[in-house]
């Protein structure tokens, strides 16, 4: 029946348009792109940048993967998991046939022992697996096997939970739970399988042909991918070049297909042509990166601690700053930043409060000093006030264009101090040592879950303002055992009672830059990765 109606409305419609014909492709179907910095380890246990990612997610993969919209999609699975009733034990189908780049069949026996790996060899992301049971066990060494692992048979595997997480089905799809190939670990050494294109075997698209440690690297399609189609690309190179305007150089004289791939940024002059010139214009690509800049205030102490004794200050503080100049300061032509105006999370993410949803990055000068002098009418509270900053370029920059709003708008001079990185965080996440700081957060995958638990609970191991409020916790517990749509509305609830006691004053969110020839079709990204290899083609040009 649905048949002979889909024939009828084609009948009925003769004017219809055709379907338009496919794009010529060129004979080179080579992508050829730059990275700053080499790819620091293709274990995927101990991958810990978002540039690594976006290149080995191409050669590894795991039970799920994410679209070009952040959306979870199956990949080696063969559907969702199924859950328990008490939302603890998680089971895991296996799609029939898949394989390693090598040939070696996919079973659930390999991603048993690639999560306990994983979560063994404690690199940066390990702690993920902290939800799965007998983690803990693992990461001090007792045993090398998680007890909330369990494989049922060939194509079915369990992972049982110490309590319900509901962020837990994001963070399957993420690298550290891409699946590896135990027999060639076991025969190249656990050292060195990554280190040589030989042995260096996944389950992605593509995978390595060869490579010049710290020069460039080469990459092929899979023959015979179990997930079909590996698209136009017949070859993709990536070369290593830190100066960045030789990479835009490169790029346009035509040895790169593209820049931006491996989270890659143009230097200022560039970002300014590509803006300016009409002509390049429409090669330039933006999206938000998901990746948010604020200004922390200490909660505990200094003049800005108590949630309601330091909240005029803190929202006089925030709203004196013209976010439009401060963009027009630091942002790189608008290219690499553009103004927070929806909350923490940053935009292009999951449990982004929405435009213009931030009354306190509203700036009003009048208002703000009115209000900051209400609060402190002697200026006594912030006599020798600094705002402290990790020393970079771009950390300088916004610290001095606040430093002269602050000045100008209420008054009040700050000083700017530079510490050294690692005493930078040590200092202000351990001891909360500042009252006022220089904070961000990049997403690690896309959900709240890694934003508040890390940031605004009691206790965040990253938070550097020791916030602690009970009816925040309460929301965010509720969120992160919850799933889908509740999981969200909780978050967001979080996300409003910050914006709403001045918890932080938001600046900036990220922005991803893309230079793309005309000729490069399907490249881009999301505010989290590149677009995958397989959805690019070369046209003739």
């Amino acid at each position: 029946m649905l048949a002979a109606i889909g024939v009828m409305a084609m009948a009925c419609n003769p004017t219809a348009a055709p379907a338009p014909s496919p794009e010529p492709l060129a004979a080179d179907q080579t992508l050829s792109f730059p990275i700053a910095q080499d790819v620091a380890d293709f274990d995927p246990a101990q991958v810990s940048t978002p540039a690594d990612v976006d290149i080995l997610r191409n050669v590894f993969s795991g039970l799920y993967r994410f679209d070009q919209g952040l959306r979870e999609v199956p990949d080696l699975a063969a559907g969702p998991p199924d859950i328990s009733a008490d939302g603890l034990t998680y089971t895991f189908h296996l799609r029939a046939g898949a394989q390693f780049s090598n040939g070696d069949a996919i079973t659930a026996d390999d991603f048993v022992y690639s999560w306990n790996r994983a979560a063994a060899r404690q690199g940066d992301f390990a702690g993920l697996f902290d939800v799965i049971a007998g983690y803990q066990a693992v990461a001090g060494g007792k045993t090398g096997q998680m007890s909330g692992l369990a494989r049922i048979d060939a194509t079915t595997f369990t992972a049982t939970l110490v309590k319900r997480a509901g962020y837990f089905g994001t963070e399957v799809g993420l690298w550290p739970f891409w699946v590896v190939d135990q027999k060639v670990i076991a025969s190249a050494g656990e050292n060195s399988w990554s280190t040589k294109p030989d042995t260096l075997i996944g389950s992605g698209a593509f995978r390595m042909t060869a490579r010049a440690p710290g020069q460039s690297m080469d990459f092929e399609p899979v023959s015979g991918w179990y997930g079909g189609k590996t698209g136009s690309l017949t070859h993709v190179h990536v070369t290593v070049t830190a100066d960045t305007a030789a990479q835009v150089a490169q790029y346009e004289s035509g040895v790169f297909s593209l820049v931006g791939y491996g989270r890659q940024a143009l230097p200022p002059e560039a970002a300014t042509r590509y803006t300016t010139d009409a002509r390049l214009k429409s090669q330039l690509a933006l999206v938000p990166l998901g990746t948010t800049f604020w200004a922390g205030f200490n909660l505990k102490s200094g003049p800005f601690a108590g949630i309601e004794e330091g909240r005029a200050g803190r929202h006089a503080f925030s709203t004196a700053v013209d976010r439009k100049a401060l963009v027009d300061a630091v942002c790189n032509a608008k290219t690499s930043c553009q103004a927070e105006t929806g909350g923490v999370v940053s935009k292009g993410l999951t449990g982004y409060l929405g435009d213009a949803q931030d009354p306190n990055v509203r700036f009003d000068a009048a208002a703000a000093k009115a209000e900051y002098k209400a609060w402190d009418p002697s200026g006594a509270k912030v006599k020798g006030l600094s705002y402290t900053f990790d020393t970079n370029a771009f950390n300088k920059a916004v610290c001095t264009n606040l430093q002269q709003q602050w000045q100008k708008n209420l008054g009040v001079n700050v000083g700017c101090v530079e510490m050294d990185r690692k005493t930078f965080f040590d200092q202000r996440n351990g001891a909360c040592a500042y009252p006022m700081f220089r904070q961000s957060w990049s997403a690690d995958y896309d959900h709240p879950q890694d934003w508040f638990d890390y940031l605004f609970v009691s206790g965040a191991s990253s938070s550097g303002s020791c916030y602690s409020n009970p009816n925040l916790d309460r929301v965010v517990a509720t969120a992160d055992a919850s799933r889908d749509a509740a999981a969200v509305t909780g978050y967001k609830t979080a996300g409003f009672m910050l914006v709403n006691d001045s918890i932080f004053a938001g600046l900036l969110y990220g922005v991803q830059q893309y230079l793309v020839h005309p000729y490069v079709r399907g490249a881009g990204g999301s505010a989290l990765y590149d677009n995958y290899w397989t959805e690019v083609r070369i046209l003739q040009h």
